[in-house]
């Protein structure tokens, strides 16, 4: 080979001018960014996120279940494929919403605030928990433009639902995600074996780990301490709770007994949509569509709370079938790829929402590190549909199960007589 030649095959890139071109030429996938996350965040920090509940059944089959499903791909034109499509009644970019998670700002200092500016740029909603570390106030004005959704649990005390409602009426959150599947907290032993608290509490592990990962322990110590501001009226004056038990001391008003009564109530106060997050029962998801309810997120909470709980795309067909047409349905849990997406829409799913996926992303870079997982996913549905034949969302739920098969399901052998004619263009070509 001729010196002209290796100088025309040479390329050699300059540094990245960003750290979203950093992040762009490392990491290729989801994987990539828990990888870089792990790097930067504590033992006990990183745990607290990919945790489940005791023995973590539910949380490995939430992963496998996307693996017992396999690409049917139609052969034709795709032409101006799109992502967009609506849900509760607003556009989205893409059919993906970003689930609420509780003490955000200990994975970055720029916590929820940076998830919603990331979520606004995607033009996709975000879901604010009400364990978030930022006022809904706060994260309001930090992305004006963005939907936003606002998470809480049932109670039976009105006055108190309807002050959280108006405060978040006030904050300009268009819709509610109604916690159904925290009446207990979960056995999540990690966080015990770790002895891990929210706020971390200062023991001589949490100063090691804290000196083993410097950059995240001077993001720690130079902002403001971590606090459940939109708890304020419903906590005691004084420290938050450290001990193994936070996570009741903090939702101690969920722990009242509610049931469906409550949710009537809350639909008759509450004037926009309403998402009733957590539902695997196909009964609960019939119920929930004769009350009024616009939207069930199919979840079993990320495999935190009960295990051994049915995975969300096992039970999504069942409860498709139950719902009809009556309400939307979001699923969320074990999705880390844009494949995973199509796979939830062809079962007849309006959007899936990510959770872990996002907090890998903050953890490892922040609000540049949010905005390059969701550019992964929409660049991986993307291609997902453009090579299994399909141009839009709406074709994609349309023709979705012809698309795709399970594992259990027998391969039928295909006959030339069951071939639509149109699709082939027969129907012209063939002579009188």
């Amino acid at each position: 080979m001729k010196l002209k030649d290796i100088r025309a095959l040479a390329s050699v890139q300059g540094p990245a001018r960003s750290v979203s071109e950093r992040l762009a030429r490392s990491c290729y996938s989801v994987e990539d960014m828990r990888k870089l996350a792990a790097r930067r965040l504590p033992k006990s920090i990183l745990e607290y996120i990919e945790g489940g509940g005791e023995d973590e059944v539910s949380l490995r089959r939430n992963l496998s279940s996307f693996d017992d499903w396999s690409f049917l791909p139609k052969w034709g034109s795709v032409e101006d494929l799109d992502l967009g499509s609506t849900l509760l009644g607003g556009p989205v970019a893409m059919p993906v919403t970003l689930s609420p998670t509780g003490g955000t700002r200990l994975f970055h200092p720029g916590g929820e605030s940076a998830v919603a500016r990331a979520a606004s740029a995607a033009g996709i909603p975000y879901g604010l928990a009400h364990l978030s570390t930022t006022p809904m106030e706060d994260v309001s004005a930090a992305a004006p433009g963005l939907r936003r959704w606002f998470n809480l649990e049932p109670t039976p005390d009105t006055g108190l639902l309807q002050a959280v409602l108006d405060r978040v009426s006030a904050a300009g959150y268009e819709a509610l995600l109604v916690n159904v599947d925290c009446r207990a907290i979960g056995h999540r032993e990690r966080d015990y074996r770790n002895g891990f608290t929210a706020p971390p509490s200062i023991k001589p592990k949490t100063v090691l780990e804290g000196a083993l990962h410097p950059a995240w322990a001077l993001g720690f110590l130079a902002n403001d301490a971590i606090a459940f501001p939109n708890l304020d009226a419903e906590i005691p004056e004084g420290p938050l709770a450290s001990s193994p038990d936070m996570w009741r001391t903090l939702l101690a008003g969920s722990y009242e007994p509610t049931d469906w009564d409550d949710i009537r109530e809350l639909r008759e106060r509450w004037n926009g949509p309403i998402v009733l997050k957590g539902v695997v029962n196909p009964n609960d998801a019939g119920l929930a569509a004769a009350l009024g309810i616009d939207a069930i997120q199919v979840s079993n909470h990320g495999g935190r709370q009960l295990d051994h709980m049915a995975a969300p795309l096992d039970v999504l067909q069942d409860i498709v079938g139950r719902t009809g047409q009556r309400m939307e349905i979001i699923v969320d849990g074990g999705i880390r790829r844009g494949s995973d997406v199509v796979k939830a829409l062809a079962l007849g799913a309006d959007a899936c929402s990510i959770g872990r996926p996002y907090l890998y992303g903050l953890a490892a870079a922040g609000q540049a590190g949010v905005a390059h997982v969701l550019n992964l996913f929409h660049a991986e549905i993307t291609r997902t549909m453009m090579l299994l034949g399909v141009s839009s969302v709406e074709e994609l739920r349309a023709e979705g199960r012809d698309l795709i098969r399970h594992r259990s399901e027998a391969f039928a052998r295909t006959q030339p007589t069951g071939i639509p004619e149109a699709r082939l263009g027969l129907a012209e070509m063939r002579t009188p």
